[in-house]
């Protein structure tokens, strides 16, 4: 089923209608001709399991929470509402909630290779007593971080009259006589003594403990490390809540989140000879039910379905999910634009979506003879492969996303554009947005070809020979392959996607 647009056997025939998206915020927002720092740019983003709360990872190895504002301001306005039977109009809204560093760069003196702290991945794991849980990690090393709120707590000023301190005070008892005093049967004072008390001996005073304020606290739990060789490109969590994967170029590992120094090789795809090699694996991730259930894709463009229950070393999968190429079709980048370089399960475990360089593919567990749905990106890009190949923009790695109702999916594009395509059947919804405060913008931009002159170079020079940074999509739009939008996330409940573009947060509702 080939539309070129989006096409897909998911929902019934005739599904909803396209999304009218709108701006809804942005965090980082850059000033025209600030200079970006690299460290501050994005290379993370994972909404939690009930989409209060968004972390974003960066180049500079921090980790950001944001966490969501609207239900909280408005839980009695929307008990009313519900009384009255009147819809709920609202979208998603977050704020700010802390920061903390989550890794630093370090030097593996035995290798001579630097480690550098950039986020690769971030996921959230299950919160317990109101803490929240998080696993991040770098090239080599796993963290597990607890966030959590600590009273922060002082001991106050002694309870002391400051003009009467003890032993100086010249009346210390010497003027009441203990036969005034008036004894109760339980040992205690009248109040006619309390009154003698209050003139002359200093009452019994103690210190005082009080609250001054709630601070959130990030703490790194446990370290997972030395059990990578290649540079770590994914984790997932486990339904099961109890475990983890971690994947590089050549094997997946399954660890325990309370063992911080085991973890059980259960595919490795090392050839004997390193000359043997002819693919690597790019994603890994858990089904989102069957905990003993797992995917991983390779730099060949296919899927492998795996079940631990088999066997202990998961060297044969369970099913195998490629496409089959066009006779006479192949090129010397063909390989290149095949490799997968993000794939995600829809929250009901049926369906896998993929993104290749050009293509988004929606395939259907019981269905390998070949994606269920193609969507075309960038198609446009194609005849461009040879300048792209030659500045390295045929290496970067777009992820992709699917909806909490599984009826559509997104991706990024160059330019700072996102796509988003209905999987109906019959849909041909296939949306392009702009991460910036108008995202239809590009919907009223006119064919145009971008100017030339002899005062401003059109292109860059890049391994020796020049080469056009710029390309027009379907539209005659131009696009430029310097601003690249990699990263994104939608909503697990509600039509909200947050992606990031460069340093800047945006986020967007239909």
């Amino acid at each position: 089923m080939n539309n070129g647009g989006a096409e897909a056997a998911v929902a019934p025939v005739g599904g909803p209608q396209p999304l009218e998206w709108k701006f809804s915020q942005v965090f980082g927002e850059r000033t025209a001709g600030e200079e970006i720092q690299d460290v501050d740019i994005i290379s993370a983003i994972e909404f939690n399991r009930t989409g209060d709360h968004l972390a974003t990872g960066d180049r500079g190895g921090r980790v950001v929470l944001f966490e969501r504002t609207d239900t909280q301001d408005h839980v009695g306005h929307r008990r009313d509402l519900e009384k009255m039977d009147y819809p709920i109009n609202r979208h998603p809204l977050f704020r700010y909630k802390t920061e903390f560093q989550s890794h630093e760069p370090e030097f593996d003196y035995l290798k001579s290779l630097e480690i550098e702290e950039k986020i690769n991945k971030i996921r959230w794991c299950q919160s317990a007593y109101g803490a929240l849980s998080l696993l991040s990690t770098n090239d080599k090393t796993i963290k597990f971080w607890k966030v959590q709120e600590k009273q922060v707590k002082k001991v106050c000023d002694l309870n002391v009259d400051s003009t009467k301190a003890m032993g100086n005070d010249p009346i210390v008892g010497s003027s009441i006589s203990t036969s005034s005093k008036q004894y109760m049967a339980n040992g205690g004072c009248t109040s006619n003594d309390f009154s003698l008390l209050s003139g002359g001996l200093p009452s019994l005073r103690l210190p005082m403990v009080t609250t001054l304020e709630t601070n959130l606290m990030a703490r790194c739990r446990r370290i997972y490390s030395h059990a990578h060789d290649y540079h770590i490109n994914s984790i997932s969590n486990n339904s099961d809540g109890e475990t983890f994967i971690s994947a590089d170029d050549l094997r997946i590992n399954l660890w325990n989140l309370e063992i911080s120094n085991q973890s059980f090789n259960i595919v490795d795809v090392k050839p004997a000879n390193m000359e043997d090699l002819t693919e690597v694996i790019t994603s890994a991730e858990f089904h989102p039910i069957h905990c003993n259930m797992l995917a991983y894709s390779s730099s060949k463009g296919s899927i492998r379905l795996i079940d631990m229950r088999q066997s202990a070393l998961c060297d044969t999968h369970s099913k195998l999910f490629e496409e089959q190429e066009a006779p006479g079709s192949r090129s010397f980048f063909t390989d290149i634009i095949a490799s997968i370089s993000d794939i995600k399960f829809a929250k009901d475990g049926r369906h896998i979506l993929s993104r290749d360089y050009l293509t988004l593919k929606l395939w259907d567990i019981n269905m390998d003879s070949g994606p269920v749905a193609t969507f075309q990106v960038h198609e446009y890009l194609r005849p461009k492969l040879c300048d792209l190949y030659e500045n390295d923009s045929i290496f970067d790695k777009f992820e992709c996303c699917l909806s909490g109702d599984g009826l559509r999916v997104a991706t990024g594009s160059y330019s700072n554009l996102f796509r988003v395509f209905g999987c109906s059947e019959g849909s041909k919804e296939a949306t392009t947005l702009e991460a910036n405060k108008n995202p239809m913008r590009r919907q009223g931009l006119t064919a145009s070809r971008p100017s030339r002159s002899l005062g401003s170079p059109s292109g860059v020079v890049r391994r020796g020979k020049g080469a056009d940074n710029s390309a027009l999509d379907a539209n005659g739009n131009t696009f430029d392959f310097t601003t690249k939008l990699l990263h994104l996330a939608w909503h697990p409940t509600e039509n909200s996607i947050a992606c990031a573009a460069s340093n800047s947060l945006y986020m967007y509702y239909a």
